[in-house]
């Protein structure tokens, strides 16, 4: 017994515990719009990166993509229950909180001109995936059809946040280095928006 716990490797350990928590992180961000699942994504790449593990990377890809897809659909039929309910519900009221006037018209504008496929784009655009979810629960669309949608949509997310891992842990040596550039880039790709509304704004 004590021979098999020796050939327990840093490595193995790391991937028994980080794949299970990769997957609860990203899940939870996706019902809780305020975990940088971007950020996780991208760190997860990473270390899969500098790994010597066989197919590391596509493990990372298909725990984040599958987590996603999960929490979205969840959160979609929460969203749909509150929607049915007379009274609402807290997740409905969570959900309309996060999507504020203009960027539900803008929503709904692009829903209606480019149906599911929308869904794809909101996962990309930082801050676009509820105002997206919301047009889509008020032009009571059905949770299937919100399903295929989002499959193209959380591999979409998932692949980019991984190719900004990949980069990161391409150079540096060190894994941590490589994190440090990742969550770095994450986080300026979903303040950038955010930051150039409130500029233009201003000039406005």
């Amino acid at each position: 017994m004590l021979a098999s716990v020796a050939q327990v490797t840093p490595e193995s350990t790391q991937q028994a515990v980080g794949y299970p928590s990769l997957f609860l992180l990203v899940a939870i961000g996706a019902l809780v719009p305020v975990v940088p699942t971007g950020a996780l994504v991208s760190s997860a790449a990473v270390v899969a990166f500098h790994q010597t593990a066989p197919f590391a990377l596509l493990i990372v890809f298909g725990v984040a993509a599958f987590a996603a897809f999960l929490g979205d659909v969840a959160l979609y039929w929460l969203g749909r229950r509150g929607m049915k309910s007379k009274n609402g519900s807290r997740w409905l009221e969570a959900i309309r909180d996060r999507a504020p006037e203009e960027r539900l018209a803008q929503a709904q504008a692009k829903l209606a001109d480019h149906g599911v496929m929308v869904l794809v784009l909101s996962r990309l655009v930082p801050a676009g995936r509820i105002p997206v979810m919301l047009a889509c629960l008020m032009a009571k669309m059905p949770l299937r059809r919100f399903a295929r949608g989002d499959v193209p949509a959380c591999l979409a997310w998932a692949v980019t946040y991984q190719l900004i891992g990949i980069l990161g842990g391409s150079l540096f040596k060190e894994p941590w280095e490589g994190v440090a550039v990742a969550v770095g880039l994450t986080l300026v790709i979903s303040v950038a928006p955010t930051v150039w509304r409130r500029v233009r704004h201003a000039l406005a």
